[in-house]
This record gives C-alpha cells, sequence and structure tokens, in this order.
C-alpha cells in the first residue's frame, strides 16, 4: 500500500510517503511559516524525490487534530481535495496520537500534549502499545497532573511545547517525569502514515477536524448570543 501522509496541524510541516509498509520518503520542519504557501510545494517534491505518481498513492493519511485551527484545517482541506481528485480513501488520526508514537519503545505511561494557552493544553494518555488510557482532552495543565499524580507511573511527557510547562511537570510528579531528547518532541509523518493503516478510512464527507474546543470567534459569537 502506497500512503502519502499530511500534518499541518502544529508549527511541525510534515509530509512522508510510504510504500510497502517502508517509509521511502519524510521531510520535516518547526518553523512558524505559513502552511497555506509550503504545503503543496513540500508534497510535490516528496513525491518527485520518492518517484511517487499520484495515480500510485492507495490512500492519503492526514493529522485531523487537535493543534491549531488554521493548521488543522489547512491539511483537511489538501487531504480531502486530493483524495476525491484521485478516488481514493482518506484517514484521519489525531494529532495526539501520531506524537505519542515518538514514544513508542517506553516502559510506562506516555502523555503528548500541545500548548492550548491560558495554562490548558490538548492532551491524552497511552500505554506503551498505544492504547487510550486517558481521553484526549483541552484541561487546565495543573488539573491534568494532579489526575497522573493518583496513577503512581511513571510518565513520558512528549511535546514541542514542553519548556513551557516542564517546571510544573517536574514539580507535580518529580523524578516520575520522563522528557525525551529534542529530537523526539515533534509528531513525525511516517507515524502518521503507519497509524493510518490500521484504521477504517473515512467518508470525506463525515471526516471533521478534531479541534477539542470551539474556536475563540464561535466562543464570542456564543456569549453574545447568550446575552
Amino acid at each position: 500500500m502506497n500512503i502519502l501522509a499530511i500534518d499541518t496541524s502544529n508549527y511541525v510541516l510534515g509530509v512522508a510517503v510510504i510504500k510497502n509498509r517502508e517509509v521511502v520518503g519524510e521531510w520535516v520542519t518547526n518553523v512558524k511559516k505559513n502552511h497555506s504557501v509550503r504545503l503543496m510545494p513540500a508534497i510535490n517534491q516528496m513525491m518527485r524525490e520518492t518517484e511517487t505518481s499520484p495515480e500510485e498513492l492507495d490512500q492519503i493519511a492526514v493529522a485531523h487534530g487537535p493543534g491549531s485551527f488554521t493548521g488543522v484545517r489547512i491539511g483537511m482541506a489538501t487531504a480531502k481535495s486530493m483524495a476525491f481528485a484521485l478516488d481514493i480513501p482518506v484517514v484521519g488520526v489525531s494529532s495526539l496520537e501520531v506524537l505519542a508514537r515518538q514514544g513508542i519503545f517506553f516502559k510506562g505511561l506516555i502523555c503528548p500534549f500541545f500548548d492550548a494557552r491560558r495554562g490548558r493544553v490538548y492532551t491524552g494518555l497511552y500505554d506503551e502499545e498505544m492504547n487510550v488510557v486517558m481521553e484526549e482532552e483541552n484541561i487546565d495543565m495543573k488539573t491534568w497532573l494532579e489526575r497522573l499524580h493518583d496513577m503512581k507511573q511513571p510518565v513520558l511527557f512528549i511535546s514541542q511545547d514542553e519548556s513551557a510547562f516542564r517546571e510544573m511537570i517536574e514539580q507535580e510528579l518529580g523524578d516520575r517525569a520522563v522528557f525525551p531528547g529534542a529530537a523526539h518532541r515533534y509528531a513525525r509523518p511516517s507515524y502518521l502514515a503507519l497509524s493510518a493503516m490500521k484504521k477504517p478510512a473515512s467518508s470525506l464527507h463525515t471526516l471533521m477536524p478534531n479541534y477539542l474546543r470551539l474556536p475563540e470567534a464561535e466562543q464570542k459569537w456564543l456569549r453574545q448570543k447568550e446575552k
């Protein structure tokens, strides 16, 4: 099976091509630049370098959030448009699950997270076999850490936003908190593709972004409506 994987759900922009379960190409950047401008050139370059034509693709995998609202929409729109044009399936995968797979060899609990601002995070909890231990949430980080403290197990924290929360994590969990090296804090699109292989294809019409919270503009509109 040949899969094109697309992840624009956060600052990291990732594109990968999998052929017959082998990673033949992967491109990742972690810079604050416009994904809408850079995504298609990245896809075109990856397809050329791996000598893959669009017609050879069997599936498209996309990280459908949580993360940046704009970033998620860019990746979703591109993946769904390509899948429609090529008449192939598209599979949406949680951005947190993709990140959690960076810790797949860790013997303990795995906690991927993204900064959701104002002290909150998008997060979830997995075991070493990628089973969901605690469902994904948009939650206050202090409240989340109190829950993890009660579990009395070592926890691997994986995040591009580690520096913003590391002190708080260490204060709550002490030496049970484990942090990976810099190269393992970012989601890899190859893991996205491999995760998608184990999931059923989604309908182009029903596959939706997984925001975990309403966009700020919609929240304001609802507050005004209540008044």
